[in-house]
């Protein structure tokens, strides 16, 4: 079985490298934009004609949230033109596409952890990018599994996990929102659970949420953070409103995974177990 992921040099794709070796019946492709540009689709029709694809995970993303207000074309071309070349490709090739999507697609006014049938309603550019391609790969074929996650970290790339500890080395107090609430999601988890998908192979298509249990704000992650590191640093809770974004943020995003626990037979370890994990592998 040959197994394509896109954004080869993200943090999710790395967390599946990192994995492959259990699962040697496998081979996998990783193609970077450099190696293959999803946003051409003479590149990717070319790719998916001349090697034979059975899963292709899209991991290739125009993730920068607040880049994405002024660079409204260039995250268009990442999160909608190309994930509807790889739905078009993976049609034409009779080829199952693991599209990682995301919780900006909500508003956050929920109290509630949201389902895949909630009503969405971005907020900012990327979020609207993502639905988007997302809408765009349901138009084009069925073969297909959108998995929304929420807040991903891990040791590899950049996310919240790595800049504060990298705060902490210079400086002895921060300041971290503390009113946005969702849940971590440790990339190499994510990783485990869309190996499990392929290997389960049991053809239950469509849209799924996946992040780590519980629901914590990024103040309660970042304390979590230096507590384990037992980095000694003060953190003062600050509101959305004192720290202006380009990019608006929904209040709440916590994602309901009883429907990808139930279809995959997936365990999904709580946010602080995986933290804990995450930071044993820096």
């Amino acid at each position: 079985m040959n197994i394509l992921i896109t954004g080869a040099n993200g943090q999710l794709a790395t967390c599946i490298k990192a994995l492959e070796h259990f699962y040697n019946q496998y081979n996998f492709i990783y193609k970077s934009a450099t190696e293959l540009d999803i946003t051409n689709a003479s590149a990717v029709f070319s790719f998916f004609k001349n090697n034979t694809i059975d899963y292709c995970i899209n991991c290739a993303a125009y993730t920068a949230v607040d880049k994405a207000e002024s660079n409204q074309e260039q995250a268009y071309n990442v999160n909608v033109i190309g994930a509807e070349n790889l739905a078009k490709a993976c049609n034409i090739s009779n080829s199952k596409l693991i599209h990682v999507s995301t919780d900006f697609v909500f508003n956050g006014s929920s109290n509630k952890p949201y389902n895949e049938t909630d009503s969405t309603c971005p907020l900012n550019v990327y979020g609207a990018t993502k639905l988007e391609g997302e809408q765009r790969i349901q138009n084009h074929f069925d073969a297909y599994f959108i998995i929304r996650t929420s807040w991903l970290y891990s040791e590899f790339g950049n996310n919240f996990l790595k800049t504060m500890l990298r705060l902490s080395k210079t400086r002895d107090e921060i300041g971290v929102v503390s009113d946005q609430f969702g849940s971590p999601t440790y990339a190499m988890d994510l990783a485990n659970t869309i190996l499990k998908i392929i290997k389960v192979n049991n053809n239950a298509f469509g849209v799924f949420h996946y992040s780590n249990e519980g629901a914590i704000s990024w103040y309660d992650f970042a304390k979590a953070i230096f507590d384990l590191n037992k980095i000694k640093i003060k953190i003062n809770p600050i509101t959305t409103e004192d720290f202006p974004t380009p990019a608006e943020r929904p209040k709440y995003s916590v994602l309901d995974k009883a429907k990808i626990k139930k279809t995959f037979n997936v365990d999904v370890p709580s946010w602080k177990d995986s933290l804990k994990k995450a930071i044993l592998n820096l």
